[in-house]
């Protein structure tokens, strides 16, 4: 008799094939939110509230006061693909609830310590159910109000690979506290609350509009701000609103797309919007905007991601052309924007500079007084004349610097590309990447030199922060400081902004920040001080440097020339876009075929 073969391939079992579901599902704890909103959300809660505890890792409990399930139903939702959604399979084509494929629950069971507590409207008892990594271990009865609260405590701790991809405990919960206002700002008739630490984040009561809601969220002077959508092009109903040219911002926040009532993420939408904005919109800003869809549930398909962020349209072309011309339609209406002139700002820069007063941090060394453009802090009177229009230098050192390089400055081409001549080459050069990279290498040589200066504002500036921007820039504050960006709290969900790095001269501070901040969520607690470091100076050069489209004089061009020779002509800025094109002597002989000609005496 020939011996038994044991073949390759076997059937997992239900732990692991849990577990690797649980990885499609289970992301991050902002995954195990959503996914417990979307529920009770479906069970009808008029009150939903979520209990966070280490950024999720230690406790996420989310009640609510939904219909709640029977025991039968409740044993029912720990198996995979369990349901009460679905019926058969045409019913995935017209989904109107939120959740619906039954992974949520053994998901984030079988990679935690989870709690289940629910009770009908219609039983003085009901049921209580405890897990172990998946595992059911106790079932009985459990007596408290109609609804639903789950629990799950030590998340990924039977997964420690998932474990450690986990970013800071700031920047994991400001991705629930972001999760919790977009399934608020969709369901203005639920009262959600957001607790972190039992110190209360988030508390948007009921309300009977989406604009009530956003006023809740984004303050009373929200709405004169954004304009108003309501347009039914193409079979879909496009409601919202989307954001004056004249208030646009360098944020993208907010961006929200909804769609049936789901929050989702979509290239084809997106677009579509920067397209109606393109002839409006101001030079380096952005659109904000919450655009509610509503279509036929058989013209998309939701159920092409785990997660389900991403959806599929039928049509998406229709779709495309619907947001266009409706987001178009309203700026042409509007009596206060043209088409042909799009607003932008514009800044004056002075040949005649007065000079602060610096403030060292805890780590400066002792410095000569520092030239500044236009700030707001402390002035005092200055005599001094020909002060750099840039970067706050030793006026003594600049100028022997200046000797090194013959600049011959010729002029602006489109307010935007410099045209100069230095030593025997010339050059066109970006304004805005050229004066970016010089920024950063003297910021970098600051904090190489433990010697960052300070520019106190004569007026702290205020920064009204969404809440999920403010837990996320908490943890960020001193190594903010560290550069010389001193922010404090000054409320639940305001900041101020006390000084600014002082070669930066006049920052916008508003702008700055709110560029951090989308850096901010993408970084690790892992990463070193030093790695972060670089990024945060980027972005502060960026903000505080000369943008495109304003004009200079030519004594501004010899500034900006002697700054970005002396920082020995780098060609990229810190972000790694181009800064000038260099056209030597030999070329240019070349191009007018004069290549073999003696070249003129110095």
């Amino acid at each position: 008799m020939s011996p038994l073969v044991t073949g390759k391939i076997h059937v997992l079992p239900d732990d692991v094939s849990c577990r690797i579901a649980a990885g499609e599902v289970v992301e991050r704890p902002a995954s195990v939110v959503k996914e417990l909103i979307d529920n009770s959300l479906d069970a009808g809660s008029s009150l939903i509230t979520i209990e966070i505890e280490e950024g999720g890792r230690g406790l996420i409990r989310v009640t609510d006061n939904g219909m709640g399930m029977n025991r039968k139903d409740a044993q029912l939702a720990y198996q995979r693909f369990a349901t009460s959604k679905l019926q058969a399979e045409e019913d995935l084509f017209r989904l109107t609830t939120l959740g619906f494929r039954g992974e949520a629950l053994p998901s984030i069971a079988s990679v935690s310590r989870f709690r289940l507590k629910t009770v009908t409207t219609d039983s003085p008892v009901g049921t209580e159910i405890h897990s172990e990594g998946g595992t059911v271990w106790d079932t009985q009865d459990y007596a408290g109000p109609a609804g639903t609260q789950v629990e799950v405590q030590d998340l990924f701790f039977n997964t420690p690979g998932r474990l450690k991809f986990l970013k800071t405990v700031s920047t994991e919960f400001s991705k629930i506290s972001y999760a919790t206002q977009q399934a608020a700002t969709i369901n203005p008739h639920t009262h959600f609350r957001l607790l972190h630490h039992d110190q209360k984040i988030l508390d948007y009561p009921a309300v009977t509009t989406f604009q009530d809601r956003l006023v809740q969220m984004y303050g009373p002077t929200f709405l004169d701000r954004f304009l108003p959508l309501a347009k039914i092009p193409g079979g879909l109903l496009l409601t919202g609103f989307t954001v004056s040219p004249h208030h646009a911002k360098i944020s993208r926040t907010p961006q929200e797309i909804f769609v049936n009532g789901r929050a989702i993420k979509n290239t084809t939408i997106a677009h579509a919007i920067y397209e109606g904005y393109k002839t409006f919109l101001p030079k380096g800003k952005h659109p904000q905007f919450i655009m509610y869809i509503q279509l036929d549930p058989k013209t998309l398909d939701i159920n092409v991601h785990p997660t389900k962020r991403e959806v599929r349209f039928s049509h998406p072309e229709v779709l495309h052309s619907g947001i266009f011309h409706a987001i178009k339609q309203t700026f042409v209406k509007s009596a206060t924007f043209s088409v042909d002139s799009p607003v932008q700002e514009q800044k004056v820069f002075s040949p005649q500079l007065p000079l602060p007063t610096v403030k060292p941090t805890t780590q400066s060394l002792a410095v000569a007084p520092l030239s500044t453009t236009p700030f707001s802090p402390e002035i005092r009177t200055s005599k001094a004349s020909h002060l750099s229009l840039f970067a706050q230098e030793p006026s003594s050192a600049y100028n022997a610097q200046k000797e090194e390089f013959q600049v011959f400055p010729l002029g602006q081409i489109h307010q935007t590309y410099l045209l100069g001549h230095i030593n025997q080459d010339l050059y066109i050069i970006d304004q805005h990447t050229a004066h970016e990279r010089v920024l950063f290498e003297r910021l970098i040589q600051s904090w190489n030199k433990k010697a960052v200066l300070q520019q106190a504002l004569l007026i702290p500036e205020p920064i009204e922060l969404l809440p999920h921007q403010g837990a996320l820039i908490e943890e960020w504050l001193p190594v903010l400081s560290q550069v010389g960006l001193e922010i404090e709290r000054f409320g639940p969900a305001s900041y101020i902004v006390r000084s600014v790095p002082a070669i930066l001269g006049a920052v916008t501070v508003g702008p700055l920040v709110l560029e951090l901040l989308e850096d901010l969520s993408e970084w690790k607690s892992t990463d070193s001080l030093e790695k972060l470091i670089r990024p945060i100076l980027a972005t502060m050069a960026c903000q505080s440097a000369v943008q495109a489209g304003r004009s200079m004089t030519l004594p501004e061009i010899s500034t900006l020339l002697h700054d970005w020779a002396h920082e020995n002509f780098p060609m990229t800025c810190p972000h790694g876009r181009r800064v000038a094109i260099r056209h030597s002597v030999d070329e240019l002989n070349t191009l007018f075929a004069r290549a073999s000609e003696k070249q003129p005496a110095n």
